[in-house]
């Protein structure tokens, strides 16, 4: 197998390299993990039928020497170049992810940042792409308990372990696909990295380990269909497959039934054609160097472009070839050193003593590089002005600051009161907690309405909640915009619930809403993502209708256009410029077909647009500090400190409301 593992690889290695052709070898990591799940099950099976049970001792103490060491020394050298090349909050971050690495629940971390795997405008993880190891390391560590209890109740009760065995796989796998799917449409992002939505990949393997007889044989026509349409099943999900696929979903189907046929024809007495080809050395050795250069071909891609600014994909091909390097080097040095080890394959209990000194040395390094200070201090509440400056007509591009609020470092977690009692409601949920803040009571009521970006101002409207004597009530969820779109199911539903909500309920006074416009905002139709210039007027149109809708509830209604994501996280920039700010200032300049806040709400009467930028910008530039407040806390969302000082700015801005 290691021919289709060496392929796997390529595919990979090319979409990484961000090939125009090869963008959907993200399939490459389903063909992982139907392989790994056909040989561990394999293996697992074979003991059980020669031995009556499975050592778990001498399983977990293989899968210890074969993967931990190299995986070790990797992250290793992930915290050196973090060290080296990284900016503190960056260092501080990459210290969290090593950690959640080395202890193979990176993929739960990612689900629980909202990372997007194929977001390619963002600063990326060097150990991203831990995220299907730790997903492996998982299905190995429950696997063979799963298929050893279910064998013991099957003994117990007087029944035929296999049939035992098939129960445990088909359930486990049918529910993990009927869950992935569910999930997928729910919230792409989190399906992505999840071990429940993936763990069917692995079942599917499994079940091939049980179904398949020794010596299985073919008739040679049958061997080249599977093995040839498998491999061209692969070769066109490839083609076919972009970041637009809402994966894994049923989408996944493609690549996994796909190795599946091509692992049947592999595993015949007599090969066909199409296996036979990747039999040939170059595949061979590609499969056996694959984990070593899986492993180092990602910081590789990720170190150069923080050095060296965006690579193209020839570029990227280069750092990805040069990755081989090191690959090469710690696979025989390390990799086949302690996976051939007489000794420790001898003392299981040695190679599990190997394991756990492996994951607390990853633990170590990450405590180490999170103690990667800044060098700026914090300022009190009190001396921050934030946007108060702007009113004095005093802005100019700060250059230099020696306390700040919030500190780069913590800038990623000052989200605010609201999102501190999660008000900012999870993918999963279809609708909103009960939010109310400011004067309980009160017969004026106020909505704050959208996603993410539109719960950065609950600082400020909060104030003036409090000032006035409004009745807030805080309706937002993550990733989903108020567009009346296709997107997902679970958002679409969300959407949906809160407007009547809105209707039926609040009936408010007043909605304040406001909507990420990123590229990333997508219709969706027919289970596929749209371009973004075919989304854009469905957007338009979609917002107007929202807009309407709550115009019709007697509500005034204010939009706050979305501020323009910036090329760089600020506050790394500040981190690393804190004696010349003027470095990390922006153009202010929108790009050309993200406005579709504001062109949806030109279409409905009586609707008020308000521009951040008019008070977030100075001229043609954009400060990332504007009165010793930390302007953002990310890329794309400004800072809760910094939000709560444009009270003031909104308070001329506002309807003046009743409360009587």
């Amino acid at each position: 197998m290691q021919g289709i593992r060496g392929f796997a690889l390529v595919l990979v290695l090319l979409c990484h390299a961000e090939l125009p052709f090869a963008q959907g070898g993200f399939v490459g990591l389903d063909i992982f993990f139907v392989l790994s799940g056909f040989l561990i099950t394999g293996l697992l099976v074979e003991e059980l039928r020669r031995s009556g049970t499975i050592s778990l001792l001498r399983f977990y103490g293989r899968r210890a020497r074969r993967l931990l060491p190299l995986s070790l020394t990797v992250l290793a050298a992930i915290v050196v170049g973090a060290l080296l090349l990284f900016p503190p909050v960056r260092a501080a971050s990459t210290a969290e992810d090593v950690g959640a690495a080395g202890l193979y629940v990176v993929n739960w971390r990612f689900m629980a940042e909202s990372v997007d795997y194929f977001a390619t405008d963002v600063a990326q993880s060097p150990v991203q792409h831990y995220w299907s190891l730790s997903l492996e390391e998982q299905f190995y560590l429950l696997w063979p308990l799963a298929l050893l209890c279910a064998v013991g109740v099957a003994r117990r009760l007087g029944r035929e372990p296999r049939a035992a065995l098939w129960a445990v796989v088909a359930t486990f796998g049918l529910a993990s696909f009927a869950y992935g799917v569910w999930f997928t449409a729910v919230d792409v992002e989190q399906a992505y990295f999840s071990t429940l939505s993936r763990g069917w990949e692995l079942a599917l393997g499994g079940a091939l380990a049980l179904a398949l007889p020794r010596g299985l044989r073919l008739a040679r026509g049958l061997g080249a269909l599977l093995g040839g349409g498998g491999l061209a099943a692969i070769v066109a999900a490839t083609l076919l497959l972009d970041d637009r696929t809402p994966y894994p979903g049923w989408q996944a189907l493609i690549a996994t039934l796909a190795t599946a046929a091509f692992i049947v024809a592999g595993t015949a007495v007599r090969t066909s054609a199409p296996v036979r080809l990747l039999t040939h050395a170059p595949f061979q050795y590609l499969g056996k160097i694959s984990y070593a250069w899986y492993l180092w071909h990602w910081p590789a891609i990720v170190f150069a472009e923080t050095r060296f600014g965006d690579l193209s994909p020839a570029e990227l091909l280069i750092v990805t070839a040069l990755a081989w390097i090191p690959a090469t080097i710690t696979h025989h040095a390390i990799e086949e050193r302690f996976r051939r080890s007489r000794s420790l394959a001898r003392r299981p209990r040695r190679s599990l003593a190997l394991g756990g000194a492996c994951t607390a040395a990853a633990v170590m390094l990450a405590v180490g590089l999170s103690q990667v200070q800044p060098t700026l201090q914090e300022a009190p509440a009190s001396e921050v002005a934030g946007a108060v400056a702007v009113r004095r007509k005093d802005l100019t591009i700060q250059q230099r600051v020696g306390k700040i609020r919030p500190t780069p470092r913590d800038a990623k977690d000052d989200k605010g009161k609201m999102f501190a009692d999660g008000c900012l409601t999870e993918r999963s949920r279809m609708t909103s907690r009960r939010c109310v803040y400011g004067v309980e009571k009160s017969a004026t009521t106020v909505v704050l309405f959208g996603d993410s970006h539109a719960m950065q101002y609950f600082p400020a409207l909060e104030r003036l909640a409090l000032d006035r004597g409004w009745r807030l009530v805080g309706l937002t969820r993550a990733g989903c915009p108020i567009a009346d779109v296709s997107y997902l199911d679970g958002c679409d539903a969300w959407r949906e619930n809160t407007l009547r909500r809105i209707e039926r309920q609040e009936r408010p006074a007043l909605v304040v809403t406001s909507s990420s416009t990123a590229d990333r905002i997508r219709v969706r139709r027919d289970g596929k993502r749209l371009s973004r210039a075919d989304s854009q007027p469905l957007l338009i149109a979609g917002y107007a209708r929202t807009l309407r809708r709550l115009r019709r509830t007697g509500a005034e209604v204010v939009v706050l256009r979305d501020q323009i994501k910036t090329s760089f996280n600020p506050p790394d920039c500040v981190a690393t410029h804190p004696r010349d700010l003027r470095r990390c200032a922006f153009e202010r300049r929108r790009i050309a077909g993200n406005g579709f806040d504001a062109a949806g709400a030109r279409r409905v009467r009586g609707v008020r647009v308000l521009d951040p930028l008019n008070v977030l910008c100075r001229g043609r530039r954009c400060p990332s500090v504007i009165g010793d407040a930390l302007v953002y806390r990310d890329e794309y969302h400004l800072s809760a400190t910094f939000a709560a000082t444009l009270a003031p700015w909104l308070e001329r801005r506002l309807p003046k409301l009743s409360t009587a």
